[in-house]
């Protein structure tokens, strides 16, 4: 009996073993994490460490609540091209489509921001 109840225990353990643990849709590789609270951080240097890389982590958290990961990729990404000069940034910048990404990517961060009691970005 205790055999059987070990086989069965061990054949349900194994798709986690071969594929590792389920994903949800907006579960954030850890790397992005890092990058994200490591911007945020950097963002507020008036700002104690400690505080803001849990304030950061609360932030991303809250958002990664909101979106999927793929979504936040699309986003942020266009939020970031913004600033690439000539032709190529004009693409970004003329675009109907990039610059509502924007502005859905700029609401969400507004929403994390207020929700994890961070302040505007310090000026350097």
């Amino acid at each position: 009996m205790t055999k059987n109840i070990l086989r069965i225990l061990c054949l349900l353990a194994l798709p986690v073993a071969v594929h590792g643990a389920p994903r949800t849709n907006n579960d954030f590789p850890t790397v992005d994490r890092v990058l994200y609270v490591q911007e945020c951080i950097a963002a507020h240097p008036d700002a104690g460490n400690f505080e803001m890389t849990n304030k950061c982590s609360c932030a991303l958290d809250a958002l990664a609540k909101e979106i999927k990961y793929d979504d936040y990729v699309q986003l942020s990404t266009a939020a970031k091209a913004t600033t690439i000069g000539g032709e190529r940034g004009g693409y970004i910048r003329d675009s109907e489509k990039l610059q509502a990404d924007i502005k859905r990517y700029k609401a969400l961060q507004a929403k994390v921001t207020k929700g994890c009691f961070i302040g505007p970005p310090t000026a350097r």
